[in-house]
Parts: structure tokens; sequence; C-alpha cells
């Protein structure tokens, strides 16, 4: 349930992000299912990555944690944002992310559109 949890959380802050930022976009086409797929393509890949890269990198990169007093953890957000625009160009169902500081700011609204999706969810917060 987690998981399922996880995935919608990160598909409506995705979503939100390609409305607000101008380099992060998903293919344009032209039905609703279509951007719908796209979009639950686009965040499962983005949650698996989250899942299962992002512990690994953070532990690797603990020093930085602790050097920048956590700010290097904005890094990291948009590698894994990066990471999976990379993933997901691979398929029809990409997601373009436009440079480095674009996923900056994607990842900024991204963590921001998560923790408060994640406030009005009931249950276990962490």
């Amino acid at each position: 349930m987690r998981f399922v949890v996880r995935f919608l959380v990160n598909a409506a802050a995705i979503w939100l992000c390609t409305l607000l930022v101008p380099g992060v976009t998903l293919p344009a086409e032209a039905s609703t299912g279509e951007k719908l797929l796209e979009l639950a393509v686009v965040a499962l890949v983005f949650t698996l990555v989250n899942m299962v890269v992002r512990p690994i990198v953070k532990l690797l990169s603990l020093p930085l944690y602790i050097l920048t007093l956590g700010l290097f953890s904005l890094v990291v957000n948009a590698l894994m944002l990066m990471l999976t625009g990379w993933i997901t160009q691979l398929t029809e169902w990409g997601l373009y992310v436009d440079g480095f500081w674009t996923a900056v700011l994607g990842g900024i609204i991204i963590a921001i559109a998560s923790w408060l999706l994640h406030l009005f969810i009931p249950g276990e917060h962490r």
C-alpha cells in the first residue's frame, strides 16, 4: 500500500512540476488518456528510482550531506529527476528535463509538493 501511495503522490508532484517549471515537460499528446499514461509511466520510474537508487546515493554522499548541512539533498533530488528523465527518454513516454538547474528547481517543486500531499494522507507519518 505504501508503494501505491508513493506512486500517486509522485504522479501528482510530477504533474505539478511540469506545470510550473518550463524546462520539465512530458511529450505533448492529444488525448487525456495518453497524458495520464505518460504521467503514470514517469511516476512509476521516478518512484522506483527513489526507492532503489536514492538510498544508495544518499549513503555514498553522506559526507557531503554533513558538510553542506543537508543542502546536498537538492543536488540528489535533481539527479534523481534527471535519471528519471534519462530512463524514460528510452521509451516513447519520456520526461524531458532541460538541464541541471532546471532539475534542481523541479526537484524542489516535487519535494515540496510531495511533502504537502503527505501531510493530507491519513496514517503513519515519518
